[in-house]
């Protein structure tokens, strides 16, 4: 299923000020909030597909990549459409956001206590394409060094399940609540339990084999498909496949940076690509048949007999795909005619006799056009 445009799901313009986007997020928020909907699965992923648009276009940098190259840009092609709300837990969104509804994220007391979630740290590889992959799109496997799920214990931390307990302190609910009198009356702040660190329970054994981190070093071979169209210094994004978080957390995101290699004989402008063809005089002056190269390999076309130097010949359709699909470039041929530095006695008088040509000679209007 396709994902919705951003702006949409919030329902804010595009030009939308930064305090606009904060208050239509909270108004979402509060109406498909899981507290005032118990059970409402619909509702539940229209408060995380909220979350997910706050979170990409809050961010600027985010936004302005977003803007430029849409859902393919934050690794909507590439994660297959697993975004923030897709790749974290509601808790995750309620760590994240609460502060958006003073700290507590609720509906007073139906308001659910939520341990502290770990986050895995994000994992950035750089990825070369050729034109031809930019051209077609291409999946890509790479060989990457990170921290995964302890295979001794799970990613729990612990030896064995005995050595897990609930913290005593805050019974399980990784957060400590006090009441302090005001000016304002009695005031409820609510924190991360000190004793186990907000994880709501306390390891008495540690993992032998990751010392009760819940993670370990290992190599892991990831499949990327990386959309057409894609430019050199877009950033793509796949969800929960950087590094493992410890003890059971949240995986970190994989990040990555596109990079082009250069062509031989084309230059890419944008969407188009462009080709300096350099022509000899007698094929400028008579016209026709040259070879040029393509992105799907070699092309004839037809130069017309008098053609004149820095005309561009487009061809339509053979430039590169819209990242976003929303048409294709152009192939613009520059024409350049070579002049030879030194000529043959024979060459010579060939080119003498030309002189007194009227053919040979420029007319007014051509060197009035040459002049404006």
């Amino acid at each position: 299923m396709a994902k919705r445009d951003y702006y949409e799901v919030l329902g804010i313009s595009k030009n939308a000020t930064e305090d606009e986007i904060k208050k239509a997020y909270r108004k979402k928020a509060i109406e498909f909030h899981p507290d005032k909907n118990p059970g409402n699965t619909e509702a539940e992923e229209k408060f995380k597909e909220a979350a997910e648009a706050y979170d990409v276009l809050s961010d600027p940098q985010k936004k302005q990549r977003y803007d430029q190259f849409g859902h393919a840009g934050m690794g909507g092609a590439a994660s297959s459409g697993a975004g923030f709300g897709g790749g974290m837990s509601m808790d995750d969104i309620f760590e994240h956001f609460g502060d958006i509804f003073g700290g507590h994220f609720g509906f007073g007391s139906s308001s659910r206590q939520r341990t502290r979630v770990n986050k895995g740290t994000n994992l950035r590889v750089k990825v070369k394409l050729t034109l031809q992959e930019v051209a077609k799109g291409v999946e890509k496997k790479i060989k990457v060094k990170k921290y995964v799920t302890c295979s001794k214990c799970g990613g729990s931390g612990a030896e064995d399940a005995s050595s897990i307990v609930t913290c005593s302190s805050c019974k399980g609910t990784g957060s400590v609540t006090r009441v302090v009198n005001s000016m304002f009356g009695q005031m409820q702040t609510s924190s991360a339990c000190p004793t186990c660190q907000g994880e709501g329970k306390i390891i008495t054994k540690k993992c032998s084999k990751c010392n009760g981190e819940g993670v370990e070093i290992a190599e892991e071979v990831i499949s990327i498909n990386i959309p057409a169209g894609v430019q050199e210094g877009m950033q793509l994004s796949m969800s929960g496949k950087g590094n493992a978080a410890r003890r059971g957390g949240v995986n970190g995101d994989l990040l990555i940076l596109i990079e082009e290699e250069p062509h031989p004989e084309l230059i890419r402008d944008d969407n188009d690509l462009i080709y300096n063809l350099m022509l000899s005089l007698p094929t400028a002056i008579l016209g026709g048949t040259v070879e040029i190269p393509t992105i799907e390999g070699k092309a004839k076309i037809k130069i017309e007999s008098g053609i004149q130097s820095g005309k561009i010949l487009r061809l339509k359709g053979k430039g590169l795909p819209s990242v976003n699909s929303y048409g294709t470039g152009d192939l613009l041929v520059n024409i350049g005619v070579y002049i030879p530095e030194s000529l043959t006695k024979e060459e010579k008088k060939i080119f003498e006799g030309f002189e007194k040509s009227q053919s040979f000679s420029p007319s007014k209007s051509s060197k009035k056009n040459f002049f404006s």
